[in-house]
């Protein structure tokens, strides 16, 4: 499959005013420095399509991807510790919480999660904020080449256990440095897209709670 690999980029967005007309969607999301944009590259199989930063929180609006065949592939906003000043922060909460919400032609939310450090708070935050629009969520739990093959097992399983409390929430092993997972991923993704008819319009409700 190559759902990812014919990735160019659209657009920036800093206003739920100024979303592109609506496609079918993917978006990525996750705690900063979780390996977002390096996964984004990964699956795109390109080495700066999606910025890559030791600073956490630099993605500070929505980057929209053009996949071809009227679909999207969109790198949200990290949430977390990243050092921004406040104003800038509350904005790209507000942002990042209206799309989610509102935007009716996503049809999944790819979570990237540290596989050293899965499930933290915001994480599970973040899976409370979604459920409620009845769509699934991948979670890819990125730089697993820094554990070992019992530790991935482990925390894979581990990891599943939890999510037994959240229906439609799917979790696997991922690694951007070994390029590992990738085809897993490129499944999921396909089944969503071809299960999903998308609607045409939107509203700008919803925001993240304060804690993210």
């Amino acid at each position: 499959m190559t759902i990812f690999q014919n990735a160019r980029f659209f657009t920036t967005v800093n206003h739920m005013k100024d979303l592109p007309p609506t496609r079918a969607e993917v978006a990525f999301v996750g705690r900063s420095n979780a390996g977002k944009s390096s996964a984004i590259n990964t699956l795109a199989n390109r080495t700066r399509l999606a910025y890559v930063s030791k600073t956490p929180g630099r993605t500070q609006h929505i980057n929209f991807f053009d996949l071809g065949d009227e679909r999207y592939m969109v790198d949200l906003p990290g949430y977390g510790y990243a050092e921004v000043p406040e104003a800038v922060r509350r904005h790209w909460v507000e942002l990042l919480g209206r799309y989610l919400q509102s935007r009716k032609s996503l049809v999944g939310l790819i979570l990237i999660m540290d596989s050293r450090h899965p499930l933290k708070e915001l994480d599970v935050r973040m899976l409370d904020f979604f459920k409620d629009t009845g769509r699934p969520v991948h979670i890819l739990l990125s730089k697993a080449d820094k554990l070992s093959r019992q530790d991935q097992q482990k925390i894979l399983a581990a990891v599943r256990r939890d999510l037994e409390v959240y229906p439609g929430v799917t979790v696997q092993l991922f690694s951007s440095l070994k390029k590992t997972g990738i085809d897993e991923v490129e499944t999921v993704v396909a089944n969503w897209f071809a299960a999903l008819d998308p609607a045409q319009d939107d509203n700008e409700d919803g925001t993240l709670p304060e804690a993210f």
